[in-house]
């Protein structure tokens, strides 16, 4: 099975980390390191009643890290662990023009 996590930016554009090779993190390290990034990044909620479920957390986070921080390995590689220890999965496909999340 492979393990990894794959950022559609749009217009061809696409990041792919494998994590295979990378240590896996704790589920609530991983939300605690995408809570960061969402304040960090000043992120909003996509919904009207403020309620942010850990696919929206992930997706928002990307979106705002946009192609220069997802550019950036280690940042990046973060990134990937923390979504994939959070939504529990070892593939996602984040497709920030369509705002969706597949596993």
């Amino acid at each position: 099975m492979r393990n990894e996590v794959i950022v559609q930016l749009g217009a061809g554009q696409e990041v792919r980390i494998n994590l295979d090779a990378l240590t896996p993190m704790a589920p609530d390290a991983a939300r605690l390191w995408l809570d960061q990034q969402f304040v960090a990044l000043e992120c909003e909620p996509l919904r009207a009643t403020g309620k942010l479920l850990s696919a929206d957390r992930v997706l928002c986070v990307a979106q705002a890290a946009g192609a220069a921080r997802l550019a950036d390995s280690v940042w990046a590689n973060e990134f990937a662990r923390a979504a994939s220890a959070s939504l529990g999965r070892p593939m996602l496909r984040i497709d920030v023009a369509s705002m969706s999340v597949t596993y």
